[in-house]
């Protein structure tokens, strides 16, 4: 019996926005039952949880203007050894954004850049709108319509990887 192939959803989320995306995101990847999705806190990723993974989803909360520390944490302690490991493995960004999340999807290219992973869908940034310190803190509940994109790229992800084409 042939191997499954794995998607590897890292998310951090303070506020719960973050880890809606990552559940709808592996609701979508787990349609194909030939992948095994595996979806994982940041702080709780490490190398061999990288290395075993086919395929990557990055969902991370917009801290200002940048992606969360935790998520950046994740990425400082895995990148040299997963480096010239990871060549051509697809991946996806999802932010969970007060403004307009894009510099939390620079770093992450940047980074991911430098594994040498294959982008196969755009960024998908929910913009909540969190502009005080009381709607910023507040926990989030995204709506259906939100969250539809995130399960959309599961299943195009989840596809994807249990065909082979990536």
């Amino acid at each position: 019996m042939p191997s499954r192939a794995e998607l590897l959803i890292i998310y951090h989320s303070m506020t719960g926005g973050t880890h809606q995306m990552a559940q709808a995101c592996a609701q979508g990847a787990r349609a194909d039952p030939s992948v095994s999705v595996v979806l994982k806190h940041a702080s709780q990723t490490d190398t061999d949880d990288i290395l075993r993974a086919d395929g990557y989803v990055f969902a991370t909360p917009e801290y200002l203007g940048s992606m969360s520390g935790l998520m950046k944490d994740c990425f400082d302690r895995t990148y040299y050894p997963c480096l010239e490991r990871l060549q051509g493995k697809p991946y996806a960004v999802m932010v969970c954004a007060g403004s307009d999340g894009q510099g939390a999807v620079k770093q992450i290219e940047r980074i991911v850049t430098g594994w040498r992973l294959k982008a196969v869908a755009p960024p998908i940034i929910i913009n909540v709108r969190a502009q005080t310190p009381e709607r910023i803190l507040a926990t989030k509940q995204l709506t259906e319509s939100e969250l539809d994109p995130c399960v959309e790229l599961g299943a195009m992800l989840g596809a994807g990887l249990g065909m082979g084409m990536f």
